[in-house]
């Protein structure tokens, strides 16, 4: 392993980058302890505090953890989610903030969203503006997947369910923009809903049009309260995707650079062609 002398970023990103593309790619798997910071510094021809820096922002993106005495851990469990909230606090220190989301629900966003907006309310964060799109699933019309497991038909009762979860989330959010804007604590803010097709088969978030997150959703089958009745229901577990990072600091021509910008083109072609106006 070593860095790229024509590489602009700092010398503890790109230590970074290298060990978050061995993690994502399970050279180093779950568990697994990396080595030392004195043999990463050696392996790198780099200081021990380049090193460090390195650790705590993968450490901050949800990556490994520190054991007191132990070292340097991959967590087990690798999953995005944990790392998606600090990429979105960091979004917001910035003098303009957009975020897209297209998914099932928004119920991650809602989450990760929520300190940054609570920061903006107490004077800790002040972005002159904010702009916020979100796509969700068409909960009108019939759905492929999630169906009921039984026979594979869609489920009127379990679309209305999501309805709730998704309006939920969502409205949460533009509500939230909203009152910043009318609170005067922020000069323009905005933040739309709209509808496209059935539930897509991943979740996708980009934001402030450097960095793309994006996973698949696992097909689970579980049994919910329908009617008052059971039904079990093979449904897109959002909580369970796993994540993955890409970013245009990777340099344009990178496929990670081309991920992001080919996921801002896509955003927009759905936004402005086919997604209607939320209700």
């Amino acid at each position: 392993m070593q860095l790229d002398p024509d590489d602009p970023r700092p010398p503890y990103l790109q230590v970074a980058h290298q060990l978050r593309a061995a993690i994502l790619t399970r050279k180093f798997a779950p568990g697994d302890k990396l080595p030392s910071g004195p043999e990463l510094a050696k392996s790198f021809g780099v200081a021990r505090m380049t090193v460090q820096q390195a650790i705590r922002q993968l450490r901050d993106e949800g990556l490994v953890v520190t054991r007191q005495g132990s070292g340097v851990f991959v967590r087990e469990r690798t999953a995005r989610p944990v790392g998606l909230r600090p990429h979105i606090e960091q979004a917001f220190k910035r003098s303009e903030v957009s975020i897209e989301f297209a998914g099932f629900s928004g119920e991650t966003l809602h989450g990760a969203i929520q300190e940054p907006l609570d920061n903006i309310r107490a004077g800790k964060l002040v972005p002159e503006s904010i702009n916020v799109r979100i796509l969700i699933p068409d909960t009108s019309r019939p759905w492929s997947l999630p169906c009921r497991v039984d026979d594979l038909e869609d489920e009127p009762l379990f679309r209305k369910r999501a309805e709730r979860i998704t309006s939920r989330h969502a409205q949460a959010i533009v509500e939230s923009v909203q009152e910043l804007k009318d609170l005067g604590l922020v000069a323009s803010a905005s933040a739309e809903v709209r509808i496209c097709g059935e539930p897509p088969r991943f979740k996708l978030y980009v934001i402030n049009g450097e960095e793309a997150f994006f996973g698949f959703y696992p097909v689970t089958k579980h049994t919910v309260a329908l009617g008052g009745e059971p039904q079990a229901i093979y449904d897109l577990m959002g909580k369970d995707a796993e994540l993955f990072h890409f970013a245009l600091s990777d340099g344009e021509d990178s496929t990670s650079g081309q991920f992001v910008i080919q996921s801002r083109a896509w955003f927009d072609s759905l936004w402005n062609t086919v997604a209607r106006e939320s209700a």
